[in-house]
């Protein structure tokens, strides 16, 4: 069986993952280190997710607005928790003009600024400026807000989607009147990341709470999705914090309470960013490249014409036209079924391979004899070959496709959701006990993650542990939501366990 990518998972995964992002076009380098061009392909992923996303969010009551990329310096300083977590990876400007210096571009001297201005790395402290402007009584809460923007981190190591200085996200941020009403907004927000990618994104997911020292900085809680990889490498793909009254007190968002009391709010934030594209990559795809599933894919169904510049050829358009018309009708996931037409001059076989490549979920071939039977016909992405290894092309009656397209794309989005799952569940040790076997659970070609009794430790206790860890190339994902209650001794501490942790290498 000869795949249409260059290099196999099983070979190098990583260079799998690089050749997938490049012979799928979703994205390229840009000439800035850490910066990508996201490639219509990709973007149009990115669509759909912001566009299914963004209904969920608007549906709890959150309304979308903008704020600026460049943030005063001074605002971060009123929040030292926070600034320290992020003052690594922050681009600063300092200067506003160049000049022309003995022949070379220089920033001008002249133009340096008063204030330096931090390039957004999160909106926290600008956005808590705004709340405190805008809440002024018990009636103005809770305040619900969202924006869809890019934000930078200055990332040492880079990769595309997964890890970049520059990347698409949305973030949330909300101020209420007590802790009660905050915690059932962050939770409310971790359950909408878990089903979006469970449902939209077939991407199975472990929701729970991240430990102390995986917390975003300043926040009280933190709470995380994540998704197991091909290779057995956690990705944390979302996450939703409760900030307690922190961020308020730094920020001055108080207001006066039914009692004529002036109280702090208490705030939250949550967000997820492009890099669920990287997580689907990693998740559906496979040696002849990306597998979308349908819910997200900017064209479900692609049509290739095989065009043999003959007197027949008309026809062969004339009857994907009017295919495609049939199948912009049909109604799948309660929207429109997206179709394309592929009509680039483009040979009949490479194009059907490029659009493999792209991961188009049913890919439908028509030649002069399939319009001469009224037939067409079908690849589906999630099923590429038979037991023979031969590509699983099969001929179906034209009307009788258009009747059974909306099952099929259905059935694509249930496949790799169920195939992912099991992979996950397949995945997860629950028997180790022993420090040794930890470590040892994670050696040769063992994929996956260890779920292992945990006693929850702080301070130096936590510290010594996320070292032992660090030497071992792991880290602790989150406490699983729906986890077994602890019943024996920490595999760190030897205290008596009150949760269980997830263990794993992860991106």
């Amino acid at each position: 069986m000869k795949h249409a990518l260059p290099v196999t998972r099983a070979k190098d995964f990583a260079a799998w993952y690089q050749a997938v992002i490049s012979e799928a076009d979703l994205a390229e380098e840009s000439g800035v280190r850490g910066c990508m061009v996201i490639r219509p392909w990709g973007y149009g992923i990115w669509e759909r997710i912001q566009k299914l996303m963004d209904a969920r969010i608007k549906a709890a009551g959150v309304e979308n607005c903008y704020f600026p990329l460049f943030i005063p310096l001074s605002f971060f300083a009123e929040e030292a928790d926070h600034v320290e977590g992020f003052a690594k990876e922050m681009a600063v400007v300092t200067h506003h003009r160049l000049k022309n210096i003995d022949g070379k571009l220089q920033t001008d001297p002249d133009s340096k600024l008063e204030e330096p201005l931090v390039v957004r790395p999160t909106s926290e402290t600008v956005i808590g400026k705004a709340m405190a402007r805008w809440v002024q009584s018990w009636r103005d809460l809770p305040l619900l807000t969202n924006q869809w923007a890019n934000v930078v981190r200055w990332e040492m190591r880079t990769r595309m989607f997964l890890r970049t200085s520059e990347f698409l996200w949305q973030e949330g941020h909300t101020a209420h009147a007590d802790e009660a009403d905050a915690r059932t907004e962050t939770m409310r927000a971790l359950e909408m990341y878990r089903d979006f990618a469970e449902t939209e994104l077939a991407m199975p997911v472990v929701a729970g709470e991240k430990p102390e020292n995986e917390r975003f900085p300043g926040a009280v809680a933190t709470y995380s999705i994540e998704a197991m990889m091909q290779d057995g490498k956690a990705l944390q793909a979302g996450t939703s914090h409760y900030l307690g009254t922190g961020f308020a007190k730094a920020a001055g968002i108080q207001y006066q309470n039914q009692d004529g009391q002036q109280a702090l709010c208490h705030t939250t934030s949550w967000g997820v960013s492009t890099r669920m594209i990287g997580g689907v990559i990693m998740v559906h795809g496979d040696d002849d490249g990306l597998r979308c599933p349908p819910m997200i894919a900017p064209h479900q169904v692609v049509i290739v014409p095989m065009l043999r510049d003959t007197d027949e050829d008309a026809a062969v358009i004339d009857y994907c036209d009017a295919l495609a018309k049939d199948l912009g009708a049909v109604d799948v996931f309660r929207e429109p079924l997206r179709v394309l037409f592929d009509k680039k001059p483009i040979k009949a076989a490479p194009k059907r391979w490029g659009w493999v490549k792209k991961g188009a979920p049913v890919i439908v071939e028509v030649g002069g004899r399939d319009v001469a039977g009224g037939n067409v016909s079908v690849v589906r992405r999630d099923r590429l070959y038979n037991e023979a290894g031969k590509l699983a092309s099969e001929v179906m009656a034209r009307d009788a496709f258009v009747g059974a397209v909306a099952d099929m794309l259905r059935g694509v989005q249930d496949s790799l959701h169920s195939g992912a799952r099991a992979r996950l569940e397949a995945n997860i040790r629950r028997d180790v006990s022993e420090l040794t076997a930890l470590a040892g659970a994670f050696g040769g070609d063992k994929p996956g993650w260890v779920e292992v009794e945990w006693s929850k430790p702080t301070g130096p206790a936590l510290d010594k542990v996320v070292a032992w860890l660090k030497g071992e190339k792991l880290t602790l994902r989150n406490v699983p939501m729906d986890a077994t209650p602890a019943s024996g001794t920490c595999i760190f501490t030897g205290e008596k366990a009150v949760e269980r942790v997830l263990v794993g290498r992860a991106y």
